[in-house]
């Protein structure tokens, strides 16, 4: 078991006491996040300035399609509904 889980395991066995028991455990548990959090924060690594520029483009061509998508939806059922309309009118 590793040290992480070994952390969780005595947090969840600690959250299961009384309140006091939980209230005495908070500095530690608090203590315990944000080692946790300085731990993950440090594997944290910057996207390239390559693979910026690749996201942003798909990320563009995308949305672009999607309003495409809709746009064509959009006017399509604009159509079938004034049709619909149309014929119920006369």
């Amino acid at each position: 078991m590793g040290v992480e889980t070994k952390k969780m395991a005595n947090s969840i066995v600690t959250a299961s006491g009384s309140f006091g028991e939980r209230l005495k455990s908070w500095p530690e548990r608090i203590k315990a996040f944000y080692n946790d959090v300085r731990t993950e924060t440090r594997k944290v690594t910057a996207p390239s300035w390559k693979d910026v520029q690749a996201t942003t483009i798909v990320v563009v061509i995308t949305v672009f399609l999607f309003g495409l998508f809709f746009f064509v939806i959009d006017s399509v059922l604009q159509k079938l509904i004034s049709a619909m309309y149309g014929s119920f009118g006369h």
